[in-house]
């Protein structure tokens, strides 16, 4: 509820001195998207992935619904259908829509630290949650890629 003199939100306050409570400061937004749909009947699946280094990641894929991903240690260099290629560090939240988007690249970009993220897939029942990309879409859909750097 806001408060009337600032329009914030108002901060609950512990008993003792004017601090506010602990679970106020442990909570912070690190990514918030609307997505263009969820799968009906959606299950949702948390998973840790984990890439030695080097590791190439999967192949060009995509998923039955949105996905929300949070990168806890290493650097992922990280490709959607459209969007340029772009590295996500550790802390850094990341998303794809999933249904049609083509994700192409979600290998570990260092040679010498492992790379590990947790992503949250909604997907649509018995439908599996990544389908690879054969090459001949991939050919099909070859106008649709960013330029890729030099």
């Amino acid at each position: 509820m806001p408060s009337e003199d600032s329009g914030r939100p108002a901060q609950a306050r512990s008993n003792s001195a004017d601090e506010p409570i602990p679970w106020q400061s442990a909570l912070t937004t690190l990514l918030e998207q609307e997505p263009p749909f969820i799968p009906e009947r959606v299950q949702v699946m948390t998973v840790l992935v984990q890439y030695p280094p080097g590791h190439p990641g999967v192949p060009p894929h995509r998923h039955s619904g949105p996905v929300f991903g949070y990168m806890l240690e290493g650097e992922m260099l990280f490709e959607l259908e459209g969007e340029p290629e772009r590295v996500i560090r550790a802390g850094e939240s990341f998303w794809e829509p999933g249904g049609d988007v083509i994700h192409y690249q979600d290998r570990n970009n260092r040679n010498d630290i492992w790379s590990r993220f947790i992503v949250v897939m909604m997907c649509a029942p018995d439908v599996p949650m990544l389908t690879l990309v054969s090459d001949e879409e991939l050919g099909s859909r070859r106008d649709r890629r960013a330029p890729r750097p030099s």
